[in-house]
């Protein structure tokens, strides 16, 4: 098993799963199913409500001619998860909410600007500062909706 990982262990294998869709910082793969089957396992041991409050597709991304990011994969990556949150709820698991990652791009420990998460774009890079403009892609306003809608 891979013991790459800093939280690898006896108890936790690290596998290649190929039915998964893996992008170029999530190479482990992307599994909103992982994330339901998590969910119950963790409440099954602890019977304790629960919070998603980090959730996030990582992907590097860069301005298109309009100055605008469509993150559509973004959006799907998104939607998926809070589909199988919501499925938890309609089953009685005790979910009081459901945090994506993040609200903007955030710089992150190893890759800086590089990999970024959020829902708005900082106009920036690891050597650049420029102006950091803060540009809403498309998922900021499709998890607008989510929020005043409160689910998909």
């Amino acid at each position: 098993f891979d013991t790459s990982f800093f939280w690898a262990s006896d108890d936790c294998r690290i596998v290649t799963n190929s039915y998964l869709t893996k992008s170029e910082w999530m190479n482990m793969g992307i599994d909103p199913d992982g994330l339901y089957n998590g969910m119950r396992k963790i409440y099954d041991r602890y019977r304790l409500p629960m919070i998603v409050t980090e959730n996030g597709m990582a992907i590097s991304e860069q301005l298109d001619e309009d100055n605008k990011i469509h993150d559509n994969y973004r959006i799907d990556y998104l939607s998926k998860h809070i589909k199988q949150v919501e499925k938890l709820v309609s089953e009685g698991y005790p979910v009081f909410g459901y945090c994506p990652w993040s609200f903007i791009d955030v710089l992150s420990s190893h890759q800086g600007f590089a990999k970024r998460y959020g829902l708005v774009f900082i106009d920036r890079t690891d050597t650049d500062v420029k102006e950091c403009r803060r540009i809403r892609k498309d998922s900021f306003y499709w998890y607008k909706n989510v929020i005043k809608n409160n689910g998909l």
